[in-house]
């Protein structure tokens, strides 16, 4: 089908938040109010925040701030790959922090594992589906760097499977597959809005004042405890936790670390019985692909295909934008990449298209700080990998607020910074060079040119 008729009728919003599902807003913030531990950010960061510091201390007071709605930004937008790593991928793991890559990946399984506990304590209904990830090879470069590491998998006692061609397809059949890899238990499939909503409703229940349509326009410190100001109201705490992701910061620093990405993603009208017959899929594993400009993929509980990825785009200045949301150009391309992947789906219309803002830094995995004498604690620059990642970081934010040391706050991974990004107009010109290398060595069969080995020499390793 031409992409143009396929895309005719695409709803321009989000497929998740287009749900009769979604509840009413919690209540503005009216007035002024203390609490022990404020939370700034409804996302996944400041929800799972605000849930573990109930569970750690029933009697703590916790006041949770959101600017709009809950889950409305990256937390409802995203593919809803719930996944074990810690460090976006073995590979960037490998590179950055190879003495405590065990570690990392026994505690992104546990994380996972204690996500799981959570749904099923709390009674969440999101459509989990623990069928793990294939991540599958296009071109032999791909492949060759996919089996690169098969040895320290097996080192580690991870759970994955390496697939020839053959057995791909017949997992999911793409004439254009030649191999690929299975991780079939360190990722999770998921209705990411559904899981922000009943995060919500788990927090109310256990005493969290949730307070939506209530953006933080100021921070003030006198030196005991931190005032937060919103446009009807503030609250006073005694602890903050910022879980604001590529929003303006309400600590200044971190806007030298992290940058706005956008990402894009088409969803299919739901696959009839004997569609999905022609591509089989029976395990329902999410997908990757190897490449450098990477799509995802994946199976709804309706049996529709999300299918999202490639370009991720930053516009320059750094600007975020609701008008950025919407990039007919990528969705075009996306369509015909998705009917090249499924020839067998050439008669399948796209149902919703939608993009969102991914906040990204130099290391390609959250890292995390404090500030104002330790009174406030940040988790930040997920770049695409948080729907778990991000549960873990505010385990992170919890123990630093605590003053505890934990096996969490001795690694080395959360006490480094990330290297920060140049000042404007350099950093665009950087962002949109190295956007430009990636496209090229994926036309070059991976070959990196110099400007892209020179900052994998640097310990940045863009490659997406």
């Amino acid at each position: 089908m031409d992409p143009l008729k396929a895309l005719a009728d695409a709803e321009r919003k989000p497929y998740w938040l287009d749900s009769p599902a979604r509840p009413e807003p919690r209540p503005r913030l009216f007035g002024h109010t203390t609490a022990d531990l404020v939370v700034v950010g409804g996302g996944f960061s400041g929800l799972w925040t605000a849930l573990m510091a109930k569970e750690r201390d029933p009697s703590q007071d916790v006041v949770l701030l959101e600017g709009r709605r809950i889950g409305w930004a990256a937390s409802g937008r995203n593919g809803g790959f719930c996944m074990a790593t810690l460090t976006h991928g073995l590979a960037n793991g490998l590179e950055r922090w190879p003495d405590e890559l065990d570690r990392l990946e026994r505690m992104g399984v546990e994380n996972l594992d204690e996500i799981e506990a959570t749904l099923r304590r709390h009674d969440i209904d999101c459509s989990f589906e623990r069928t793990g990830e294939l991540n599958v090879a296009t071109e032999q470069w791909q492949l060759d760097a996919l089996y690169e590491h098969l040895d320290l998998i097996e080192e580690l006692g991870l759970d994955y499977v390496p697939l020839d061609r053959e057995r791909l397809r017949a997992e999911i059949d793409s004439p254009t597959y030649l191999g690929g890899l299975w991780n079939r238990s360190g990722c999770a499939m998921l209705d990411p809005a559904r899981l922000a909503w009943g995060l919500r409703e788990a927090c109310v229940r256990l005493g969290v004042r949730v307070h939506e349509r209530s953006p933080v326009r100021s921070l003030d410190d006198d030196g005991t405890t931190i005032t937060l100001r919103t446009p009807h109201g503030s609250v006073t705490g005694r602890r903050v936790a910022l879980g604001t992701g590529v929003f303006p910061p309400l600590l200044r620093r971190l806007k030298h670390f992290v940058v706005p990405v956008y990402d894009y993603a088409l969803m299919t009208e739901p696959l009839s019985d004997a569609q999905l017959g022609e591509i089989g899929w029976r395990n329902r594993q999410g997908v990757g692909d190897a490449a450098n400009q990477f799509h995802y993929y994946r199976l709804t509980d309706d049996n529709r295909i999300l299918w999202g990825g490639y370009d991720a785009v930053y516009y320059n200045g750094g600007l975020v934008k609701p008008e950025y949301e919407q990039r007919d150009e990528t969705f075009v391309k996306l369509a015909q990449h998705f009917y090249d992947t499924f020839p067998q789906l050439s008669d399948v219309r796209f149902s919703h298209r939608w993009g969102g803002v991914i906040d990204t830094c130099s290391r390609f995995s959250a890292f995390y700080g404090q500030a104002h004498g330790g009174r406030l604690a940040y988790a930040v620059g997920y770049t695409g990998m948080g729907v778990g990642a991000t549960r873990f970081g505010a385990n992170v934010m919890l123990d630093l607020l605590a003053g505890e040391r934990t096996e969490r706050t001795e690694l080395r991974m959360v006490r480094e910074k990330p290297m920060p990004f140049p000042p404007e107009p350099v950093r665009s010109g950087v962002i949109q060079f190295t956007r430009w290398s990636i496209a090229k060595a994926d036309e070059q069969q991976g070959r990196r040119n110099l400007w892209l080995r020179t900052l994998d020499r640097m310990g940045l390793g863009f490659d997406s």
